[in-house]
């Protein structure tokens, strides 16, 4: 007998395209494996997600960019053929900001967290991240808001270089424009023209002391605050391999019990007064040994199952546990287990795992995302492989504007936010770090990660 109340549905919410999100996948199978009615809200076209014998249903998502008002439309008319109220539960920062702005609105047809609705959009954008982790004393790097191009500049030999740029609000960077949410900043010239783009990438441009990566710096840690504020399920882990590597997603983690981590979760949360799924990025410095924050994202991380416990609780089976006010069960850490992207790191999901371990695609009761995974996955990488060879091709066709006078355009920067006097502003927070020259597409370093 389930522990749920299976006759409550669950609707997974997804605004990002992004078809090898496994974090989708690992909500459908803990939800469906526990007898819960599991429906998808997201674009699915091309995702192995697709084939799991445990989602009941698709449904197509709101657009990327749709309005608060079109989310709710496309949320409600969800609802209506579900049936009956379910539990929402957002999958990307997008998403969990617009369940936030619209939780009266949705109210009775969906359950959601009750905490303040603008909570979620503020722990995500990266400008007041960084002055709630100050207001709560959870370390965090040097960072600077400049108001110019050329406070920019200066930000970067005063920081040092190479330093870390970051949009603060990385849901609202169009798809297709080349921004990165986070860069690895390597030149003043960089953060100038960085800055220039402010507009187009539709939030302002954050500059930051760069923390390097190395052995046991990157941990992350889950978890879900009930409605009293506790911490339920989830737990510390360490990321051990990255994609791509030194930054970007895990690949492989490992659950690593970290009583400083999980203090720092704790007391940033109970201050904030945050309830439901959150996932958070540290990254430990080198020479002071401290955790700073790198991320808060108010929604589960995509390798959460692996903090299931001996009990089989999760955030996500805990989250619906307490929305539907079930107890939770009391399970016992199983430290040491692993998590495995197979895709990002098939030789480690081969290898022996003696403390347990859990599969992004794989799974014996529902093996079809993971063939389904492979056969995408490979078209991608044939696809990819060919580029170049078309691109060397394509440069030997002479171009028919080949000797036209270059042009440029600039964008004038606009400012989203600036805070105290004009000029370079001090700010606190942190991310994970992304070089410039990486060819891995946002979407599948999403986050969380």
């Amino acid at each position: 007998m389930s522990l749920l109340d299976v006759q409550v549905p669950a609707v997974l919410l997804r605004i990002d395209r992004n078809p090898f999100h496994h974090g989708t996948l690992g909500a459908v199978r803990s939800l469906g494996r526990a007898g819960v009615e599991v429906h998808v809200v997201a674009d699915a076209t091309r995702s192995p997600v697709r084939a799991s014998r445990f989602v009941r249903r698709l449904h197509p998502p709101p657009r990327p960019g749709a309005s608060p008002g079109d989310i709710a439309a496309a949320l409600l008319r969800v609802s209506a053929r579900v049936g009956r109220p379910a539990v929402l539960i957002p999958l990307d920062d997008a998403s969990a900001i617009a369940a936030g702005r619209l939780r009266e609105e949705l109210a009775p047809a969906y359950l959601l967290p009750q905490q303040p609705g603008a909570l979620p959009e503020r722990v995500a954008d990266k400008a007041e991240l960084a002055g709630l982790c100050a207001a709560a004393d959870v370390p965090h790097p040097v960072t600077l808001v400049p108001d110019s191009a050329e406070d920019a500049a200066a930000a970067a030999w005063r920081l040092g270089l190479p330093l870390v740029a970051k949009w603060s609000r990385p849901w609202l960077v169009p798809a297709g424009s080349g921004l990165r949410s986070t860069v690895l900043v390597r030149s003043a010239r960089e953060a100038r023209e960085l800055f220039l783009r402010s507009a187009e990438a539709g939030s302002t441009l954050l500059l930051q002391t760069f923390l390097p990566p190395g052995p046991d710096r990157d941990w992350f840690c889950h978890g879900y605050a009930d409605r009293t504020g506790a911490v339920r399920a989830g737990g510390p882990g360490r990321k051990h391999l990255a994609w791509p590597r030194g930054a970007g997603l895990t690949a492989v983690g490992q659950w690593t019990p970290n009583p400083q981590i999980t203090a720092l979760a704790e007391r940033l949360t109970r201050e904030l007064g945050y309830r439901g799924i959150f996932d958070l990025d540290f990254r430990r410095c080198g020479s002071t040994g401290r955790y700073h924050l790198l991320d808060f994202n108010p929604r589960p991380g995509a390798q959460f199952r692996l903090f299931t416990d001996s009990a089989g609780l999760d955030v996500v089976r805990a989250l619906h546990l307490d929305l539907t006010h079930r107890p939770l069960p009391a399970g016992m850490p199983l430290a040491g287990r692993r998590f495995v992207v197979e895709n990002y790191a098939p030789l480690t999901a081969l290898r022996p795992a003696p403390a347990g371990r859990e599969l992004a695609w794989h799974a014996a009761d529902d093996p079809a995302p993971g063939r389904a995974m492979w056969t995408l996955w490979s078209r991608r990488a044939a696809g990819r492989l060919a580029s170049p060879v078309t691109d060397r091709l394509r440069h030997l066709t002479p171009s028919p504007r080949a000797g036209a006078p270059a042009t440029a355009s600039t964008t004038a920067p606009r400012l989203v936010y600036q805070a105290g006097a004009p000029g370079i502003t001090d700010l606190t927070g942190i991310t994970r770090i992304t070089d410039l020259t990486d060819d891995v597409r946002e979407d599948e370093k999403a986050s969380s990660c």
